[in-house]
């Protein structure tokens, strides 16, 4: 029996755990420390080199990976695997720490998938931990607020099991809208085919896109010119964001600086949002999206 107003987590002292996530999140390294997460990198083939997605840069830097995509280099990526999500995860359990680990779409790449495998595989090595996997349906900085927004309950002093319940429960609620510059990376893709690319680009037309409840880039319209494109993320953000103004906002862009900007200040002026993180997006999902890819994140009422 628990004697007076002592609670369980008093008696029975909760374990600490880790938010693991991976390279796709396109965190900033210095919020990825703040939040004290765990990171497991992607990798971007390039030049007949193999360079880990790392959250600082410093495997290639942005302006180098998007310097070169401009160049015309074709470059390839792959997924993390699960000997690298073990070799992550083991160092933590065997300092008698739990993990929940919050991975990019599964609709996108096979990472969350490793995880699952990884966590499963290590639970005979140590019984007494929780490894718990969730699969974000998230990209690039969606999956960087969604980690976030994790990582504030677990400031606030929820368990594991608390938040990997958040987590399930907010993440058809992250939005993600972008748009493109160029539609010949998105051909490349296979996500349009070569006559939509050739006549886009004659006539400027810039696809809309978003990430659905099951994780894939879906086309949702088009837009005639780039000013309409970043215009139309903020009318998305406008119809459907909960409490835009008390919101923490994410937007990361394919090298155009500038572009990020703008949209930041016009879900400033239009919606009141005080607060707005912008980021690069990272060399794994800038290869297949390009340079000049503009995306914005928000938590609205749907996706």
């Amino acid at each position: 029996m628990i004697a007076g107003n002592i609670t369980p987590k008093e008696v029975y002292p909760m374990r600490e755990y880790v938010i693991m996530t991976d390279s796709c999140c396109d965190l900033t390294d210095h919020m990825a420390k703040e939040l004290e997460l765990a990171v497991v990198p992607l990798t971007v083939h390039i030049d007949g080199h193999d360079y880990p997605n790392l959250l600082d840069g410093s495997a290639i830097s942005f302006e180098d990976f998007y310097g070169k995509i401009r160049g015309g280099v074709l470059a390839t990526t792959s997924a993390a695997n699960v000997g690298q999500f073990q070799e992550a995860m083991r160092p933590i359990l065997a300092a008698g720490k739990d993990i929940v680990s919050i991975n990019f779409s599964s609709a996108l790449s096979t990472t969350y998938q490793s995880s699952v495998i990884a966590a499963e595989e290590l639970k005979d090595e140590f019984p007494d931990a929780k490894i718990l996997t969730v699969d974000s349906l998230c990209a690039s900085l969606g999956q960087g607020l969604f980690v976030y927004l994790c990582a504030q309950e677990q400031k606030k002093g929820k368990t594991i099991d608390e938040v990997k319940t958040f987590a399930e429960e907010t993440k058809g609620r992250v939005c993600h809208w972008f748009t493109v510059d160029d539609l010949n990376h998105l051909k490349r893709g296979g996500r349009i085919n070569a006559a939509t690319a050739l006549f886009g680009t004659m006539l400027a037309i810039k696809p809309v896109m978003h990430v659905d409840d099951e994780g894939r880039l879906i086309p949702v319209s088009k837009a005639r010119g780039r000013k309409a494109s970043l215009t139309a993320l903020v009318d998305r953000m406008e119809a459907t964001a909960i409490d835009p103004a008390g919101q923490t906002v994410f937007i990361s862009h394919g090298d155009c600086l500038e572009d990020a900007e703008f949209v930041a200040g016009e879900v400033r002026r239009r919606l009141g949002v005080e607060t707005v993180h912008i980021n690069y997006v990272g060399p794994v999902i800038g290869n297949h999206s390009g340079p000049g890819t503009m995306a914005l994140f928000f938590l609205g009422s749907e996706r």
